[in-house]
């Protein structure tokens, strides 16, 4: 799988897609990311990307030439199956939206900054807006680290044990059920006993009554679904 992320401050990007279950998939050649610099493109000797906005709004407004001609660019090398731009007005991520992503081969994601992209590049480019949740934040280069990060946890191979991402909150609907380690007992503070039982069907058992009743308490939107 590869991921393209263009962004305006690239930098952002690096440090969390660089290290653990990320950075190891990438070692593998499980998955590449490639982070671009629109800057790459911009317009005049200060290499702009920006520009006021027609109406006389406050903020600054990313270009639609540079974007353009930097997905015409990757396009020209490769075929992707999506487009994707991290924005509060699109849909919420979900597990199941980070599984379906999973299976692509290639997918480009557009970060916007400033107080957003000219709405050319989202009626003629864009293929799917993606949202983080409910609230602004300064940019989408850490909304697309999220989107990358939950991609790639669910290609084969990412996982240690590809099994872990099974039982994760959301898999099935479900909140996960509480997990513990050694110690068995700390200060009082006692591991259920079933777990330590080693009888799997009552592990099981235990642990979707756990989840079910997670999820009722702190999720029940989740039950709605």
């Amino acid at each position: 799988m590869r991921i393209d992320i263009l962004s305006v401050v690239p930098e952002l990007l690096e440090s969390p897609l660089s290290h653990s279950i990320v950075g190891r998939a990438i070692k593998k050649g499980i998955v590449e990311i490639h982070i671009h610099n629109l800057r790459k493109y911009g317009l005049g000797p200060r290499q702009n990307v920006d520009d006021y906005s027609y109406g006389g709004d406050a903020g600054m407004v990313m270009m639609v030439e540079p974007v353009d001609r930097m997905i015409a660019e990757l396009k020209s090398e490769r075929d992707y199956d999506e487009v994707i731009y991290m924005s509060p007005d699109g849909e919420i991520l979900d597990q199941g939206i980070a599984n379906e992503l999973s299976l692509k081969g290639n997918i480009i994601i557009l970060c916007g900054h400033y107080k957003g992209i000219d709405h050319r590049i989202r009626e003629h480019l864009v293929t799917r807006e993606i949202s983080v949740g409910d609230y602004v934040v300064s940019g989408g280069e850490i909304p697309a680290a999220l989107l990358a990060d939950s991609i790639v946890r669910l290609i084969p191979g990412a996982l240690t044990d590809e099994t872990s991402a099974l039982s994760d909150s959301f898999q099935d609907g479900l909140l996960s059920p509480p997990v513990y380690t050694r110690p068995a007992d700390y200060k009082g503070w006692k591991v259920p006993d079933v777990l330590l039982s080693g009888n799997p069907k009552l592990i099981r058992q235990w642990q979707d009554e756990q989840a079910l009743a997670r999820t009722k308490e702190l999720r029940p939107n989740l039950l709605k679904k």
